[in-house]
C-alpha cells in the first residue's frame, strides 16, 4: 500500500506540474510527458491519451526485460498520470499558476521532480525514455543516463521547431535540470553530512581531539604513498556540516601540515541511518 500511495501522490504532482506550469507557458519536460506536450500542440489528442499511446508499446516491451510486476506498476502509474492530467486540463480547466516563464520553469521542474521521485520510491516508472534507456543500456556499452540525456536533447530540439522559440527551449533545459536535482533529493535525502579524509602525521593527537569534540565514529586507514617506502595514515570520518569548522580548527591546531579532502555524503545506510 505504501508503494501505491507514493505512486498516487507522484502522479498528482506530475499532473499539477504539467497542467499548471509547463503547458500554459510552452515549457517542455523530458521523456514521454515532454513528447506528449509537443504532440498535443500539433494535434487534437489530449496529453493523457498521447502518453498512453506513446507508452503502451514500450510497456509491452518492458515485460520481456523487467518482468510482469514492474510492467503492471508502470501501467498503473501511466494511467494515473494520464487521467489526472486530462481531468485537470480538460474537465477542471486548471488555471496557470503563473505567467512568468522563469517561475513556471522552476516550479514546474520541482513538481515534476517530486512526482517522479515519489513514483520511483513506489518502485515504479513513468515509462517513456526510462524504459528505452534501460533496454538500450542492457544491450550496448552506453549508460542509461546517457540515453535519457540524448532523448531529452532530441525533445528539446523538437520544441524549438514546434514553438519557434529558442528561449522557451532554454527554460525547458533549466526545468529538466531542476527536476533531476529534486529527484536526487527525494531518493537520497538532503545532504547534511560530509565525508572527510585526513592524511596526517599526528594521527594520535588528531584522533584524540576528534573523539573528544566530535564523537568516536571514524576509521584509521594505513597505506603507502606513491613512493612505496613512504607510509601514510588516513583518518576517515563522517561529520555534520555544522561541525566542519570544529574539525578544521582541530587540524589547524594539532597538525597544520595535514591534508584534508571533504566530500558530500549523499546517502548513508546502516547504523540507524
Amino acid at each position: 500500500m505504501k508503494d501505491y500511495l507514493y505512486i498516487l501522490l507522484g502522479s498528482i504532482l506530475l499532473a499539477i506540474g504539467v497542467v499548471s506550469f509547463l503547458l500554459p507557458n510552452n515549457i517542455i519536460t523530458g521523456g514521454s510527458a515532454g513528447l506528449s506536450l509537443l504532440l498535443h500542440h500539433l494535434s487534437s489528442f489530449t496529453i493523457g491519451s498521447l502518453m498512453i499511446m506513446i507508452n503502451l508499446p514500450l510497456i509491452l516491451l518492458s515485460v520481456k526485460y523487467f518482468g510482469k510486476n514492474y510492467a503492471i506498476k508502470t501501467i498503473i502509474t501511466i494511467i494515473l498520470i494520464s487521467v489526472f492530467i486530462d481531468i485537470a486540463n480538460e474537465f477542471l480547466n486548471l488555471n496557470a499558476a503563473t505567467d512568468e516563464t522563469i517561475l513556471a520553469a522552476i516550479f514546474g521542474g520541482i513538481c515534476i521532480g517530486l512526482g517522479l521521485g515519489f513514483v520511483i520510491k513506489g518502485k515504479s516508472s513513468a515509462g517513456g525514455s526510462t524504459i528505452i534507456a534501460s533496454i538500450v543500456a542492457s544491450k550496448t556499452h552506453y549508460k542509461a543516463s546517457e540515453i535519457i540525456l540524448l532523448i531529452d536533447a532530441i525533445i528539446i530540439a523538437l520544441s524549438i521547431y514546434v514553438f519557434n522559440d529558442i528561449e522557451k527551449a532554454l527554460w525547458s533545459i533549466l526545468s529538466i535540470y531542476i527536476t533531476s536535482r529534486v529527484i536526487d533529493v527525494i531518493l537520497t535525502g538532503r545532504v547534511s553530512k560530509k565525508v572527510v579524509y585526513i592524511v596526517s602525521n599526528e594521527v594520535e593527537k588528531v584522533s584524540e581531539q576528534i573523539i573528544k569534540r566530535l564523537g568516536d565514529d571514524g576509521t584509521i586507514l594505513n597505506g603507502s604513498g606513491l613512493h612505496k617506502e613512504e607510509n601514510k595514515t588516513m583518518i576517515l570520518i563522517v561529520v555534520e556540516i555544522s561541525k566542519i569548522q570544529v574539525l578544521k580548527d582541530i587540524i589547524k591546531e594539532y597538525d597544520p601540515e595535514s591534508f584534508l579532502v571533504i566530500t558530500d555524503a549523499s546517502e548513508l545506510l546502516g547504523r540507524g541511518n
